[in-house]
């Protein structure tokens, strides 16, 4: 079996000038991930919440506008850490299947090459760091996905905490726990560069948030989700980062695990609203809680921000702001569940509060996902499509830029390990395939048309294949209203997937459904006579077990 040390390798010289200074030392990583933040909700990317430092980020760095997850948290963060589809690993929750014996975490690669690796929040995979898997040094693991205003289960270095008492908000301990290995890095182990793993929960339900956060949004949302979403799309086609049309409100899409209607309707009241519907259509009574919900969701974006910038201040005192590359990204579009999880709903607690339960719903995730269509869990772009910033003060030449280039969250592991000094020489152990991913580290010089000759997506019945400009999509069985054969839409010029082209090129249908069937089948086949790893199933086995 190849080892660690034989997979990475030396790269040798510097790729170009623009690179040269970052090559003297290897640069810090710093990965941040929000959790159900639709495309356009950052300032940046047209939205009208307020993300100073995460604008900050992209001033200074570039933009991609067409990057991709997999439209889910698990599979997404398995893909960021492994650079592998979902599909060959099976180390997050909702993949069927064992985890194979090639399956490796990013920290696992790094250390090797001198790195120290950390780790702060939502985790959502098989096994646990600091358990024995991943490779973290240090690991704060929020395992309760259903309470931000505490945790039943979070750890520290795979230990059990207490949980905590009054005051504890989940973004903040993010945050506080990030600062705190980073100042022991400083203090213990200056002379390694650090990798960091920022996971925040945000702004996934349950809509938790400050009151003073939610106070500043109070009346930020009154005219609706119809006009917010107009404005965004003005925004984005302004800055140049769409080139599409607005997708319109899709009534009879809505996800299949929800609570039923007249349940979810007697828990939570007369103002909520289960369809992506005209704002016009809704009741005074409708429209004020709905506004109130997008606050929430505002608030507890812009809380993330606040608690970035904290971090970020923390890596400026310790000198290493300008040899630090910041990747920002969120695990899949905003998300149209409406779910009652946790402790349940309380109709008289304040919208927002620990006793509240609320999910943003369709109206508002079709807001956040503007101008694309659908949202998390389908493989349309309102689920794939992700913000990517890439932020290296040292490393990039050229600021406030746009990068067109196709990518990937399997895309990161190689990207970061070719600016860790490192280069793949060989499959990582023998047997193994090579990684889905590709480096995007030629892309940070100049927008580059593909690094890939394919984009692989499946989930839930959804599936996907982008070939170039083109992307064949199909949505499950179990949505509502949906339509189960294939469509193909330009992406060139229809990225908002208005325009079903299937019917005019039909061969073209025939090889990519083709060729996403051969995939599909290829990737479960290697998973599964892939020898399983012992330490991996030890690890898992005190894992999560729901998604």
């Amino acid at each position: 079996m190849t080892t660690r040390r034989e997979f990475l390798g030396s790269i040798g010289a510097a790729a170009g000038a623009w690179r040269a200074a970052a090559q003297a030392r290897k640069p810090n990583v710093v990965v941040i991930l929000a959790d159900d933040m639709g495309f356009s909700d950052a300032g940046c990317y047209g939205g009208e919440i307020e993300t100073p430092n995460i604008d900050r980020l992209a001033a200074s760095g570039i933009r991609f506008t067409q990057a991709y997850s997999t439209a889910r948290c698990g599979p997404s963060r398995s893909a960021l850490l492994t650079g592998y589809y979902a599909q060959q690993t099976a180390s997050d929750v909702m993949t069927p299947g064992r985890i194979p014996d090639y399956t490796w975490f990013l920290p696992e690669y790094l250390r090797p090459l001198g790195y120290r690796s950390y780790h702060s929040g939502k985790w959502h995979l098989k096994l646990i760091p600091g358990a024995g898997g991943a490779g973290f040094d240090r690991s704060y693991t929020q395992l309760d996905e259903f309470r931000y205003f505490t945790q039943n289960r979070h750890q520290l270095d795979g230990e059990p905490l207490p949980k905590p008492g009054d005051g504890y908000y989940g973004t903040i301990a993010i945050a506080d726990y990030s600062i705190r290995f980073l100042r022991d890095h400083a203090q213990n182990h200056a002379g390694k560069p650090f990798f960091l793993y920022l996971a925040f929960h945000a702004p996934h339900f349950p809509l938790h948030a400050l009151a003073d956060d939610i106070a500043h949004y109070k009346d930020k949302f009154a005219e609706g989700w119809d006009v917010i979403r107009q404005r965004r799309w003005e925004r984005m086609r302004a800055a140049g980062l769409i080139h599409c049309g607005l997708a319109p409100l899709e009534r009879n899409m809505w996800t299949r695990w929800n609570t039923p209607d007249q349940e979810l309707f007697a828990k939570i009241g007369p103002g909520e609203v289960t369809r992506a519907v005209p704002w016009a259509s809704l009741t005074a009574e409708q429209k004020d809680f709905q506004r109130t919900k997008m606050a929430i969701h505002a608030a507890m974006t812009t809380r993330m921000d606040i608690e970035i910038g904290r971090v970020l201040k923390q890596i400026e005192q310790m000198g290493a702001a300008r040899d630090t590359v910041v990747l920002f990204l969120s695990d899949n579009g905003a998300s149209s569940e409406q779910i009652i999880r946790g402790d349940g709903h309380d109709p008289a607690a304040p919208p927002g509060s620990a006793r509240s339960h609320l999910c943003l719903g369709p109206g508002w995730a079709a807001a956040s996902n503007a101008p694309f269509r659908l949202y998390k869990s389908w493989v349309h772009e309102g689920g794939i499509a992700s913000p990517l910033i890439v932020h290296w003060p040292n490393g990039l030449a050229q600021p406030n830029a746009l990068r067109h280039t196709p990518c990937h969250f399997v895309d990161i592991v190689p990207t970061v390990l070719e600016l860790a000094g490192a280069r793949i020489q060989a499959a990582p152990v023998e047997g193994a395939p090579g990684f889905d991913g590709r480096s995007l580290v030629p892309a940070f010089e100049k927008d580059i048309a593909a690094v890939h000759d394919f984009l692989y997506f499946s989930h839930y019945g959804h599936r996907a294949l982008r070939m170039g400009d083109w992307k064949l999509v199909s949505t499950g069985t179990g949505f509502g209203d949906v339509f189960r054969d294939w469509e193909l839409y330009d992406m060139a010029r229809d990225r908002s997937e208005q325009v079903n082209l299937a019917g005019v090129h039909p061969d073209l249908v025939s090889r990519m459904e083709a060729r996403w069937t051969a995939l599909d089948q290829e990737f479960i086949r290697r998973r599964e006579n892939a020898p399983p790893s012992t330490q991996r199933l030890l690890a898992a086995a005190a894992g999560p077990k729901s998604g």
